[in-house]
């Protein structure tokens, strides 16, 4: 049966092409000293591995967790009312299904598991780095350890990180290896973690962390301070027609397929995509969707202080202050807590 489009649906349908092609917290446990990325340049291409296609994950029970992740990842929104509280999905921020370098990419988070993170003071394992994502990028409720849920994104984050350091060693003809659910979920960096001989030779634990094209790139500072005045005059002129005019994003047929910037429907005031300096960092190098760098660094600092300086639902650590919760987990490059158009920001967090 052929399908017929009507041209607003291509755009549409290659719009999404291209962005497939990063238990709840305790409250103690929510504590954030906000320190900053590290730094990381950006990687070119045949520095950084390349993942391998969809079409090669096995069958079987764990390519079945494989294929699940993916589903997850790139359609989040089936987890709405569980898990997921807005109308983001995974692959919003982390492009091309998790698989684009210096985007964030999945496979590079997966190698740098577990690790120490301030976001809250203690050692991670790779399905608590995932919680998260869920607290704070989805506004949502974490899925508990050994979830499928979490269990699937792990697998497909493995399968990725995996089968694209075989295939740059010399491994390219090989299965990825199966892991148990517990070492899926405790990530590449870990002493036990099992690889084959030939990547383990070429990858040790003092670089499994730091894969090339593992991060946003980091772009020169703003000559000049922020400006909101320039920023919303380069959100209307290169953004706009995508997130819309107050930042909702674009629905069809009650689907969110572009996401909102700001709003109910965006992250929290606790996701690092609202540091100034992180989404500066996403902007220049992804956006306009599928181009990137066509923004000068100055628009880029511009536009993400712009958007930054909304609303949008509240931090999950606010216990009914905004100025605590700002003097304790929000000193860094953002607006929360911050007084702008008269009012202080976080205030009216949805």
């Amino acid at each position: 049966m052929r399908i017929q489009l009507t041209a607003k649906s291509k755009i549409i349908g290659a719009l999404i092409t291209m962005m497939l092609i990063p238990q709840a917290f305790a409250k103690e446990a929510l504590v954030d000293s906000q320190s900053e990325l590290p730094d990381a340049k950006k990687s070119e291409i045949g520095e950084h591995i390349q993942t391998r296609d969809l079409t090669r994950i096995p069958e079987g029970e764990f390519g079945d967790k494989v294929k699940k992740g993916y589903a997850l990842f790139v359609n989040s929104q089936s987890m709405q009312g569980t898990y997921v509280n807005n109308q983001q999905n995974c692959v919003n921020c982390h492009m091309q299904a998790g698989a684009k370098a210096n985007s964030a990419p999945l496979w590079g988070a997966y190698m740098a598991y577990p690790a120490y993170r301030k976001k809250n003071d203690k050692v991670n394992d790779f399905y608590e780095r995932l919680q998260g994502c869920f607290t704070y990028s989805m506004d949502g409720k974490a899925p508990a350890k050994d979830s499928p849920e979490l269990i699937a994104i792990s697998a497909y984050s493995y399968w990725l990180a995996m089968g694209g350091l075989m295939d740059k060693h010399g491994l390219e003809n090989q299965p990825v290896p199966v892991l148990s659910d517990e070492m899926l979920q405790i990530g590449g960096n870990a002493e036990n973690f099992k690889m084959p001989k030939a990547v383990a030779a070429q990858l040790p634990m003092s670089k499994r962390a730091k894969l090339p094209g593992r991060s946003y790139p980091k772009i020169p500072k703003a000559e000049l301070e922020p400006s909101l005045e320039r920023g919303e005059i380069v959100y209307n002129s290169s953004c706009a027609s995508c997130h819309g005019k107050s930042g909702e994003g674009l629905k069809e047929a009650g689907v969110q397929y572009i996401p909102a910037l700001w709003g109910k429907d965006s992250f929290n005031w606790g996701a690092g995509m609202h540091r100034v300096n992180t989404a500066a960092n996403f902007i220049y190098e992804n956006m306009p969707i599928a181009k990137g760098e066509q923004l000068s660094y100055q628009q880029a600092w511009d536009v993400a202080a712009f958007i930054n300086s909304h609303e949008r639902p509240q931090d999950p650590r606010f216990k009914g202050d905004v100025s605590e919760t700002a003097k304790k987990y929000h000193n860094h490059q953002g607006y929360y807590g911050k007084v702008v158009n008269d009012k202080t920001v976080g205030s009216e967090a949805f």
